[in-house]
């Protein structure tokens, strides 16, 4: 108690450094408590940042099969873990793509169709 009474906080879970929010030392990655070990230690149990799930790019919804970690730890990850064996795969859902492939195949048709529409009024 003589620990955390510096700092008006009480128990042994109270986050220990300085209260004030612009204050460099209570920043997300600097997060810490203090836990009590079975051996009655008092030890820094030093809490990571929360991990972002990857997002679709065009939708924005949260992609599958994509693990939530941090960026260190992606890094050291293979590659197949980091992706879907698929196009676009990693930074568009398969419905995006779904929806993709079928507008440029339909753009396409569009420009197909007009090019008929053209030929058949000039033989006329």
């Amino acid at each position: 108690s003589g620990i955390n009474a510096e700092y008006g906080s009480s128990g042994i879970n109270a986050e220990y450094g300085h209260t004030d929010a612009a204050c460099p030392t209570t920043q997300k990655a600097t997060r810490h408590k203090l836990k009590k070990t079975p051996g009655g230690k008092l030890v820094y149990h030093y809490a990571t940042k929360k991990t972002q799930v990857h997002k679709c790019g065009d939708c924005k919804l949260a992609l599958r099969g994509i693990p939530a970690v941090r960026p260190v730890k992606l890094a050291s990850l293979s590659k197949r873990v980091k992706t879907v064996n698929r196009a676009y795969g990693g930074t568009k859902c398969g419905k995006c793509v779904r929806s993709r492939i079928i507008r440029a195949f339909l753009i396409e048709e569009q420009k197909i169709v007009a090019k008929v529409l053209k030929a058949q009024a000039s033989k006329k």
